[in-house]
């Protein structure tokens, strides 16, 4: 009785491992995932608060516009 409860007790700290290990692989993803989503959309968004009104300025002083 006692080594079938020692059993289930190590079968479930295999599973624990396991999960704690996935779960840290998520938590690996998600991050790459937030930080990349910065590099690629949220950046971009603040240059352009930058450009566009430099860009402006340059095509309406050319006469162009």
């Amino acid at each position: 009785m006692e080594q079938e409860i020692l059993n289930k007790l190590k079968e479930q700290e295999i599973k624990i491992d396991l999960m704690y290990k996935s779960v840290e692989k998520m938590r690996n993803y998600f991050k790459w995932t937030f930080i990349l989503s910065l590099v690629f959309f949220v950046l971009p968004l603040i240059a352009m608060v930058f450009v566009l009104p430099m860009f402006w300025n340059t095509l309406t002083s050319t006469g162009l516009y």
